[in-house]
């Protein structure tokens, strides 16, 4: 013990954590897995003690006791200030020599590409977009929901589907298959039923986002109203894309847009041939391809990003979350 690794990876989410701690030449030398990241609910000190112990495991499992550099996209990181907070919390565990936060998009987008160059939106339970370019230029957005302008994500759509079934079975809306689709996944026969099941939390609130598939299949099905949402949620997605890539000045260059999330991953054909539909006519130039690579292997990129290190040490990384 008391060797040192060159970067020690640390993706973080609301659900689950990982991390991965990579040797000079981008050998991944040990990863664990934790649980999720919530600092607004149980404050930044829990949160991070969570994370110590994830990380005390991959740094017994390499044999080393800290890294050059800590590269850590965390959730719940949405502003400046609240990175440079938490990497000063994180610094203060002593697990690096340097420390460096950023949103946990940014590590979806590192893995989807070569070089720090691109935008990614990630659809999970919210909605989120950054882009980066290798001079360091990032564009992002609060992601904050809907105070900051957000309509979308797992828990969005579930909401909408919601308002919609219930609004067309009373009368007040028009006629849709969610008003029989949504409460059968529950085991209710109306909304009426399941409205009073989710407000007694017979339901538990946090089930809700099972709603989201059955919104998807619905659309599959040929409902109007499903397809609608599902439409509304694409052009969503190309809105951030577009603005991301014009911010950076790459909407006249051919530019990655990855596409990752829960949402985004499961490639519903409507919803991914929309978005692809959608970009060809607002940005004709992005290439939008889904990203299926772990983030922690964006976080550890951006770290050897930072520390310099070639392209083969990338590569060697690259192949172990890859091959």
């Amino acid at each position: 013990m008391g060797m040192t690794a060159r970067v020690l990876a640390v993706d973080a989410g609301n659900s689950k954590t990982d991390v991965a701690v990579v040797a000079a030449d981008g050998t991944v030398l040990a990863t664990s897995r934790g649980g999720g990241f919530r600092p607004p609910v149980v404050g930044v000190e829990t949160a991070v003690d969570a994370l110590a112990e994830a990380v005390g495991r991959a740094f017994a499992a390499a044999g080393v006791k800290s890294a050059e550099h800590v590269s850590a996209c965390l959730a719940n990181a949405d502003f400046p200030f609240e990175e440079e907070q938490l990497a000063a919390a994180l610094h203060a565990r002593a697990w690096g020599a340097s420390t460096e936060v950023r949103n946990d998009t940014f590590a979806i987008l590192r893995a989807g590409i070569t070089e720090p160059r691109g935008v990614a939106v990630v659809c999970g339970a919210g909605i989120n977009c950054v882009g980066m370019r290798p001079d360091g230029r990032t564009a992002r957005f609060p992601a904050l929901g809907r105070i900051s302008g957000d309509w979308g994500g797992g828990w969005g759509l579930a909401e909408e589907a919601l308002w919609h079934a219930a609004r067309a079975e009373d009368g007040r809306g028009e006629g849709t298959a969610l008003a029989r689709t949504l409460p059968a996944h529950f085991g209710h026969d109306t909304m009426l039923g399941l409205i009073e099941a989710l407000h007694l939390e017979e339901v538990a609130p946090v089930r809700r986002h099972e709603l989201t598939p059955v919104l998807f299949e619905t659309a599959a099905g040929g409902d109007p109203v499903a397809r609608t949402i599902v439409d509304r949620l694409a052009d969503e997605v190309v809105a951030m894309a577009t603005v991301a890539l014009t911010r950076l000045d790459l909407l006249e260059e051919e530019t990655p847009v990855l596409l990752g999330g829960g949402v985004l991953a499961a490639q519903h054909p409507q919803l991914n041939d929309r978005i692809r539909e959608l970009l060809a006519a607002r940005a004709p130039k992005a290439v939008a391809r889904v990203v299926t690579a772990s983030p922690v292997l964006g976080a550890a990129l951006l770290g050897l990003d930072r520390v310099g290190a070639g392209t083969e040490v990338h590569e060697r990384l690259r192949a172990h979350f890859e091959g």
